[in-house]
């Protein structure tokens, strides 16, 4: 039994068409699939990731529209890191995001900076032979894109107790301190517990909402024992249908998900068109003229590289 790292990334956002250029027109990430959180249907659920959609690459956000900030604390993810190239990709996205007045640190092969509502998010440099997952934006070459996420950062009061259900129950390799990493045959991700700052978390816009580690399919239901023998409260199966997940909370606190490789966002649209419409899963088909009037009108095609395209 395998992960292959994580999966997707959910995070919260307040604000779906300023979330949209963010992610779209300045990270240069393709949205590919624009559809709604299957248990709160009038909320949006946004999925940006490489040119196919790939695991490993898919960051989404639930938008409640005018979303107070979240603050991120103990038992949540406080920072999401992708992979890069090489030292010139951060010199690049130095200045990209400079150019959009987004404050970067620099430090070593390591550039730190915050969406438009205060998420940390970081690029480094990495020479993990995964493949680069790359999505296909004008004017931001190849070599210099995002290839993926590296891994996430989050606070622990007692990462200790984690130990036990990361290491035995889901195979995660101990790194030193608190630095933790799952790999599979193609792909892995780090998983780094911090020290929480004294102020309670408050999940709100800007905030990480979950991680999810990517289980081949046939592996899912035998996922589920280990964690339960291992004493977290996981879910049911449950089909998301782009999707089959587990959901249950490590000790720290963090929402963790398993999630398939598969069927994927091809399942109900042409791959080329995905994003560009509203997709529901079949379930919520009767309702498309119902949750259409809740939703934040969007850009008309995700698909552009810019506002006014």
């Amino acid at each position: 039994m395998r992960l292959e790292g994580i999966h997707h990334v959910t995070c919260i956002t307040g604000d779906a068409p300023g979330n949209v250029d963010f992610y779209v027109r300045v990270l240069g990430l393709r949205m590919v699939k624009k559809t709604v959180n299957q248990d709160d249907p009038g909320v949006y659920h946004l999925f940006y990731a490489d040119e196919r959609g790939s695991a490993g690459s898919d960051l989404t956000f639930f938008e409640y529209p005018g979303a107070r900030r979240g603050r991120p604390g103990a038992g949540m993810v406080h920072s999401i890191a992708w992979r890069v190239g090489s030292e010139d990709a951060l010199d690049f996205w130095a200045e990209r995001l400079g150019a959009e007045g987004v404050a970067t640190e620099r430090e070593g092969r390591t550039l730190r900076f915050a969406d438009p509502e205060g998420l940390d998010l970081e690029l480094l440099v990495s020479e993990d032979p995964d493949p680069p997952l790359v999505a296909e934006a004008p004017d931001i070459p190849a070599e210099l894109a995002l290839q993926g996420f590296a891994g996430v950062r989050a606070y622990a009061a007692d990462p200790d107790a984690s130990a036990a259900l990361l290491g035995d129950a889901l195979g995660f390799e101990h790194q030193g301190d608190s630095t933790w990493q799952r790999r599979g045959s193609e792909r892995g991700s780090f998983y780094v517990y911090d020290t929480p700052p004294p102020e309670r978390g408050m999940q709100g816009a800007g905030t990480v909402h979950h991680v999810a580690w990517a289980s081949p399919m046939d592996e899912l239901e035998d996922w589920r024992p280990r964690v339960l023998a291992a004493g977290a409260q996981a879910t049911p199966v449950i089909d998301r249908f782009y999707f089959r997940s587990v959901y249950f909370r490590e000790p720290s606190g963090v929402l963790f998900e398993l999630a398939t490789l598969g069927p994927g966002f091809a399942v109900d649209e042409p791959a080329e068109q995905m994003g560009e419409g509203l997709a529901l899963p079949p379930f919520l088909e009767p309702r498309r003229a119902e949750i259409e009037r809740a939703l934040t009108p969007l850009p008309e095609s995700p698909r552009a590289r810019s506002r006014g395209a």
